[in-house]
């Protein structure tokens, strides 16, 4: 490890909970669909953090991270021409409370301790929080962090911030995991040792410096903490 690691902090949505999780609903409401449906929403969910980020100004603030999910749904529905009703677009959107965790998450927060684990995450408090609630991982996750107190989205520094300042240590002492290329990279320019969860073998991210470390689950990474 570059230097004594004193704090674990986690993505949540796609890092330690799988967005993906909820493909069988998307099957079920829009048949022979729902795999397609459920990326289109997660790539226009970030498209959109990005753009409401960018284009943020006293008369047009920032749309908050449900406010994104939601209409990332909807632009979704209308791109595949889905004919759902608004009752099964909202068990959609309601299963975002509900993501299943990746099967190793909750064993790889528990090996990390005593260190503090925390979630920093693009969510809202009222998706956060539910959704660590009703999870196997609540048991071991100390703290949760919303962008909403810095009023910006990852890759913002501003919002890695709030992880220096709840847990009062240096940017050194802290270990940012996320399974997002382009949020790996936004904690290693800030200063975090980077953990990138590369599930899918993509390619390193070509803007930034590489992370710390790759590899391919969560479960790696305590073995690397205790060399």
């Amino acid at each position: 490890m570059p230097s004594p690691i004193r704090a674990f902090v986690f993505d949540a949505y796609g890092t330690l909970y799988d967005v993906h999780s909820l493909v069988s609903l998307a099957e079920e409401l829009a048949p022979h669909q729902g795999v397609l449906l459920s990326q289109v929403w997660r790539a226009k969910q970030l498209e959109y953090t990005w753009l409401s980020a960018l284009m943020a100004t006293p008369a047009h603030p920032r749309d908050d991270f449900a406010t994104l999910t939601a209409r990332a749904l909807d632009y979704a529905i209308a791109k595949l021409m889905i004919p759902l009703r608004e009752h099964d677009r909202e068990r959609l959107f309601a299963a975002y409370r509900m993501l299943a965790p990746y099967p190793d998450a909750a064993e790889t927060l528990s090996r990390l301790a005593p260190r503090k684990r925390v979630i920093l995450s693009n969510g809202t408090p009222e998706m956060l929080k539910p959704l660590v609630a009703q999870s196997p991982l609540e048991p071991h996750v100390d703290d949760i962090l919303s962008v909403d107190a810095a009023d910006a989205y990852k890759p913002a520094p501003a919002v890695y911030q709030l992880a220096v300042d709840r847990l009062g240590l240096a940017r050194e002492e802290i270990a940012f995991v996320s399974a997002n290329g382009w949020d790996a990279a936004g904690a290693k320019v800030f200063g975090f040792t980077t953990f990138w969860i590369n599930r899918q073998g993509l390619p390193i991210e070509r803007h930034a410096p590489d992370p710390d470390f790759i590899v391919g689950t969560l479960g790696h990474i305590p073995a690397i903490v205790s060399v």
